[in-house]
């Protein structure tokens, strides 16, 4: 391709929506461009990017027996209702009506529409394990679009679906499909990592997090360096301190006025952080968006709430829940403002993190104005309606498997992998018979990569202050001739001949023909990131040109032929 016939738009300065080194080097480039908060559409040079990444994600889900489908982003609100997913997925689902006022949604993601191929297609066992795949843009009304790519309304995805008849099998799909990931995203020339994650709104029994290693990533990765633990933060587990064995004391109420925070309770009393108890109040809503009822939830003094871990504890969706209005509750449940403990509460659902069950004598809010309780004990004072692990797992904190210290990194969520179980088959009626014609549950699975935040996540990890550096795999070109002058003989016939031989040998080939300065042009080679560079310059006359890899320093002055096959080699072994 010539780029004085291309239409390619760089910019020398970052745009200053951008805040990313990928979101602005993309801009920049003009390989993508915003049409509106959280949508952009992709140039030539950057959905050519885009289809590489497709294409490496299609042969790795061919390769262990994918289908490829493509269904239509339209979705139909019924299928929604039959999954119960048309109120639980929340605000995000955008829905919208047509001129005989049906309801549909733009899909987000599409369990329910693979889920009833299934239950319409399949019969018998003898059709299944089945994958079903596709590439397609998605859509989800986010609250805060932000970072370019990484968090847009409309993103394109490849979400396959596994069917098969048991837990065995989905065992074995769940692990094939693993398996593939890592291969999609090491060809993508990704850092990468793994990691346990929260299912989400997708729902399903286990999850893993495909999160490409950034220090603007917004997945924040809690790891163990003695042994394999690593999850995402809000769905790392956590080690609750070992039980004390001290002896109850009697409970006491105390005047603690104007101690409205742990730290102010803590210094007036003269107690460590760790030995209080933090409550967080909570309402919860209906499907209407009428106020539902309200939630205390209570961890150490020292610890944060993890929220999703309360949301999945009390079975709601994220979005059905927020901050009380403090007054409105008080009236309802007894609750004080900056005074709430679990002593006097009623007509709410308390949540006690599980490490409190085993303290003593624990000092937390009287439920009355400028009052705490000491020596308040689990059990003999109080009690949970849910006893269970609700608190957030800091840096330096134990590993809930070995003890160690844990360590906290950020990633950027690539792809993730679901067992989602029979949580759709059973809920739409997907049944397969099995060999005595008994009706049985598909037992399913679903995998999704993000196509567009892979390709951002790539320039985020292979950049430097030039511009991008693309791997040979995803690069738009592979290689970019730079003639110096456009007026000379010369180097009209070198630059040409090199053009000729490299597309001959099925190499994708940049030629910089344009009437521009030759600082111009190099400023581009490197903000464009082509692995591969020849420039065609004085040293044309003698037979040789110079050959620089966007990735190193260091270029070399060798003959034309060298050249060539220099770059057809490694474009070869690196694709």
């Amino acid at each position: 391709m010539r780029l004085s016939k291309m239409h390619v738009k760089t910019l020398r300065e970052a745009p200053s929506e951008a805040v990313l080194p990928s979101h602005i080097l993309l801009l920049r480039t003009g390989m993508i461009r915003k049409l509106a908060s959280g949508i952009y559409g992709y140039m030539h040079m950057g959905y050519r990017s885009i289809r590489k990444i497709e294409q490496i994600v299609r042969e790795e889900m061919d390769a262990i027996g994918g289908q490829e489908i493509l269904m239509s982003a339209l979705q139909p609100a019924e299928l929604w209702h039959d999954s119960g997913r048309w109120f639980d997925y929340g605000p995000e689902l955008m829905r919208l009506k047509d001129r005989k006022d049906s309801e549909f949604c733009l899909g987000p993601t599409h369990e329910e529409v693979f889920t009833d191929i299934m239950r319409t297609d399949v019969t018998s066992h003898k059709q299944l394990p089945m994958y079903l795949y596709q590439i397609q843009t998605k859509y989800r009304d986010e609250i805060r679009p932000r970072f370019g790519l990484m968090r847009g309304r409309e993103f394109i995805m490849k979400d396959a679906y596994s069917f098969d008849v048991d837990e065995a099998g989905l065992d074995k799909s769940y692990n094939e499909m693993y398996g593939a990931y890592e291969k999609i995203f090491t060809r993508c020339g990704l850092e990468f990592r793994a990691v346990e994650a929260d299912n989400g709104a997708i729902g399903g029994s286990a999850s893993h997090e495909f999160t490409a290693l950034s220090e603007y990533g917004e997945s924040e990765i809690a790891y163990c360096t003695e042994c394999d633990m690593a999850a995402t933060v809000e769905s790392a587990a956590c080690r609750d301190d070992a039980p004390s064995d001290e002896e109850m004391l009697p409970m006491e109420k105390v005047y603690t006025p104007g101690t409205k925070t742990i730290e102010d309770v803590a210094e007036f009393l003269g107690l460590d952080q760790r030995q209080t108890v933090k409550a967080l109040l909570f309402e919860t809503y209906n499907e209407q968006g009428q106020v539902s009822g309200y939630v205390a939830a209570f961890v150490r003094g020292d610890r944060g709430c993890n929220m999703t871990k309360l949301v999945n504890a009390l079975g709601i969706p994220e979005h059905a829940i927020a901050f009380a209005d403090e007054e409105a509750m008080a009236e309802k449940t007894g609750c004080v403002g900056g005074f709430t403990g679990p002593v006097g509460l009623h007509d709410c659902t308390i949540v006690v993190d599980s490490e409190l069950v085993g303290m003593r004598n624990l000092c937390a809010g009287a439920c009355e104005t400028d009052h705490h309780i000491k020596n308040m004990n689990y059990g003999r004072d109080y009690e949970g309606d849910i006893v269970t692990d609700i608190k957030e797992l800091k840096e330096g904190d134990a590993c809930p498997i070995c003890g160690a210290p844990v360590k906290h990194t950020r990633g950027i969520e690539v792809g993730q992998v679901f067992k989602l179980g029979t949580k759709y088959s059973e809920s739409m009626g997907a049944y397969y018979k099995d060999d005595h014609m008994e009706k049985q549950l598909i037992v399913m699975g679903c995998y999704g990569v993000g196509v567009s935040r892979t390709m951002q996540a790539v320039v985020e990890q292979h950049h430097d202050d030039k511009g991008i550096i693309w791997p040979v795999s995803v690069a738009p070109y592979e290689v970019i001739i730079t003639q110096v002058k456009m007026n000379d003989d010369v180097q009209n016939e070198v630059a040409e001949r090199i053009y000729s031989e490299l597309m001959d040998a099925g190499i994708e080939v940049l030629l910089d023909d344009r009437r521009e300065r030759a600082g111009v042009k190099f400023n581009d080679a490197d903000l464009l990131g082509i692995p591969v560079r020849i420039t065609v310059g004085r040293d044309a006359a003698d037979g040789k040109v110079e050959y620089k890899l966007r990735r190193e320093e260091d270029n070399s002055l060798i003959p034309v032929e060298q050249a060539i096959k220099d770059a057809v080699e490694l474009i070869r072994a690196e694709r």
